[in-house]
């Protein structure tokens, strides 16, 4: 009988384990890392997962390879506020998404559905304020600086079309040859 690597990789399930956990709204499999599930959590990149997990292992005493599914109530819920607010934690600021926000200046980072509102509030403020950003936004081009010469083009495509028209035309052109042709061998 062969295993496959995920089979030999499993841990025995204790009568514990969860098979599916909520964490900051998501949820997640049981089976994964605690690393590996801050990483699927929208807002949680790879660095900002390591400064958590430093902070975890400090506070709570739990390691990166610590299945979530085996995890307390209790140590879910010191995970997610931690997750919630991770610079009250000692994770450096420059990791947040939010450094010194236009509101209040202070430093914040926001996941999930707070992210996405965040960031299209952003992109509507820029609109409005007819910034560069904004006007880029606005009609739909790229806005960081890219090349739009031969990338990001949307809708009709220029060359095939090009391409389409010439031989529509030199079509009708060799059939009114053909015709003209044709006339005057019958007169």
């Amino acid at each position: 009988m062969h295993l496959r690597c995920e089979e030999m990789d499993k841990k025995p399930v204790s009568k514990d384990f969860k098979g599916i956990v909520r964490l900051v709204g998501k949820d997640l499999k049981g089976e994964i890392s605690l690393y590996q599930a801050l990483i699927q959590v929208k807002g949680i990149g790879h660095n900002l997962a390591k400064g958590l997990l430093k902070a975890i292992e400090q506070e709570l005493g739990l390691k990166e390879s610590a299945r979530v599914g085996e995890l307390s109530e209790q140590q879910l819920d010191a995970v997610e506020d931690l997750i919630k607010e991770p610079h009250k934690h000692g994770v450096p600021s420059f990791l947040l998404n939010r450094q010194k926000e236009r509101e209040s200046g202070e430093d914040k980072h926001f996941l999930m559905t707070d992210l996405a509102l965040a960031v299209r509030q952003n992109v509507e403020r820029e609109k409005t304020l007819r910034t560069w950003v904004g006007w880029r936004h606005s009609i739909g081009q790229k806005v960081r600086g890219q090349h739009t010469r031969t990338t990001g083009r949307a809708g009709m495509t220029v060359g095939v079309l090009k391409k389409a028209v010439k031989a529509q035309k030199a079509a009708a052109a060799t059939a009114a040859q053909e015709k003209g042709g044709k006339k005057e061998e019958k007169k």
